[in-house]
Formats: structure tokens, sequence, C-alpha cells
């Protein structure tokens, strides 16, 4: 097992398991986080780095695959490989790593996105581990007032499954865990062009999407994400959106598109996003006045440059 120390965390990579997995801790929401809905009005121009405090969140980035079937354009994942689903066992074992390997023994809030290695979405354990093992397991380990589990799908368009699999984890989310998880859709885009470009084809059309979103149950607590990773290029037409989602079941995450070996590569424009709010003010603007909530999510340049958010540069990398 190699353990690389990040600004916020660590990356644990374990080579004879094929697995990457991280542990992270939170700026606060009021750093890095603008988000007119919830109160926090302003404008993220660049986020200071500053030390984490895992009692208050405490972020687990778990690998659902070994490598990934996706091959999207701005990510790293594909030059690594695909060699499988990781068992229900496995998936434990990146947790249980986590938790074992700091001293913190009690925080506000313990998430786990199923959002580093894979697409969650072909494999089912996913949904078994969260809803019969994930909680026992943290209270092993910690005291933690809220475990809240998130799925992150780009919607595989060849994964028969998909349907199943993301009702399946709406009820885990509204029924298991009191509204107290996530489900968040990667779109990146409202032109289906510029996101087969993205996604390589891979992905569902945004009708296909549409269609998906309204056989969803009404969210409890939490609303579904429809997340942005932009660049200055991006196109998110608010009317469009509109057309295609339920601001009732749906808010709209905006981010940028990370700085991988894979998005510099293929021609995203990912170099001025740390410090200039222009480029997410005119995404975020725009679908406010349509009746949008928004969370605006700005990383550091240290989260950034430490590969923790987007696929699987450090592996990658080293080959």
């Amino acid at each position: 097992m190699e353990v690389i120390k990040t600004h916020t965390g660590k990356i644990y990579v374990d080579r004879e398991r094929k697995l990457e997995f991280l542990t992270v801790g939170d700026y606060g929401k009021e750093n890095n986080i603008k988000a007119d809905f919830l109160g926090l009005y302003k404008e993220i121009h660049g986020v200071q780095h500053h030390d984490v405090d895992l009692s208050q969140k405490w972020v687990a980035t778990i690998s659902t695959q070994k490598g990934c079937p996706m091959r999207c354009q701005f990510c790293d994942c594909p030059r690594f490989g695909f060699y499988g689903n990781v068992a229900r066992n496995e998936l434990a074992y990146e947790v249980e790593t986590i938790l074992r390997n700091e001293d913190v023994r009690s925080t506000s809030r313990f998430n786990v996105h199923f959002a580093r290695m894979g697409e969650p979405t072909w494999n089912g354990e996913v949904l078994a581990f969260t809803e019969h093992d994930l909680r026992d397991l943290v209270a092993k380990y910690i005291v933690a007032e809220t475990v809240h589990p998130v799925v992150s799908t780009m919607l595989p368009k060849h994964n028969k499954g998909l349907k199943e699999f993301i009702l399946e984890w709406c009820r885990i989310k509204n029924e298991v865990y009191g509204g107290e998880a996530g489900l968040q859709f990667s779109i990146n885009s409202t032109d289906d062009e510029q996101r087969n470009t993205q996604f390589n084809n891979m992905s569902l059309s945004l009708e296909e999407i549409s269609a998906l979103a309204r056989r969803l149950p009404h969210p409890v607590g939490r609303k579904y994400t429809l997340n942005f990773a932009v660049t200055e290029e991006t196109i998110l037409d608010a009317a469009r959106l509109s057309e295609l989602f339920d601001k009732d079941s749906f808010i709209v995450k905006i981010t940028p598109i990370h700085k991988t070996a894979a998005a510099v590569k293929n021609g995203f424009n990912v170099t001025t996003e740390y410090t200039d709010y222009d480029v997410y003010r005119k995404f975020e603007q725009p679908l406010i006045d349509a009746g949008w909530d928004v969370i605006v999510f700005v990383p550091s340049e240290e989260e950034d440059s430490d590969r923790i958010t987007c696929g699987n540069a450090l592996i990658a990398t080293r080959e």
C-alpha cells in the first residue's frame, strides 16, 4: 500500500488490488461554495488553502471499479486500463482503511463518494454495500452524526441496468437514509454534440436522461444534482435545462474541469478558473434568473495539483 499525503488528506494506492481511494477534509462551505439559496452569497475569487478539520466534515472518495470503461476525454482513468468491478468486501476495505488510519474518532459528517475510479452504476455491489454495510462499518471506528453516501454517474448508454440501479439508489436515499444521501448526474453541457465529445459517445443523450429523470421519485431531503464541470467553452443554456429537468427535484452544481493530463492533452481550457469568478458567473446567473437553485464549487489550486477530485491521475501518470 502506498500512501501519498496531500494538502487536505491522503491518497491510498493499492497496486496489488488495483485500487485507488482517498480521504480529504473540507475547507468549510463558506470558503469554497457560493449558493444563494443556502445564504452563501460571496463570490469565490480563488480559495486560500488552510488546514482542514475532519471532525467537522470528513470525505472518503472510493473506487467502484478497477479503472474505468467510460473513456471520458477529461479523465486520466482510461490510461490505467480496466480490470472489472470492485467487490463488496473491497468497497468495505477502502472505507475501513480510511477510517482506521486517522486519529479522529467523531465527526459531524462522514461523506462517502462513489466517484474515484469507475462508473458506479455498472457495479450493483454499491447498492448492497450502502444499504447493509456502510453505516455499521463507520460505527465500528467513529461516531458520525451523519453518514452521507453519494453516487455520481456519467449515465452510460450501454448499461442495460442503469434505470434499475438509479431507481434502487433513490429508494435507498429516500427510505433507508431518510434523504441523507446524494445522486449526481454528470451533465456538463446542454448541447448533445459537446457532451458526446466529452463523454466519447458513451453517455445517454440529454432527452434520454430527461426521460429517466421523470421516472425518479420525488427526493426526500436533498434534491438530486445536475453537475456541470465547466470551462469557458461550455454550453449551458438555462432555458434548455428547464425544458429537460424539474427544478423541484434537481439543483445545479457548477465546478471546473480539473487539470488532468487528459484534459490538457485534449485541449480543455483549464487554466483560468481559480481566481476569476467571471467564468462561473456567466453560467450561474442565467440559471438563478430561470429559478434554479445553484451551487458553485471552487477548489483550491492545491486540491487540483493533488489530483484529488477527477480521474486516476496519480496512477496513470506513473506508467
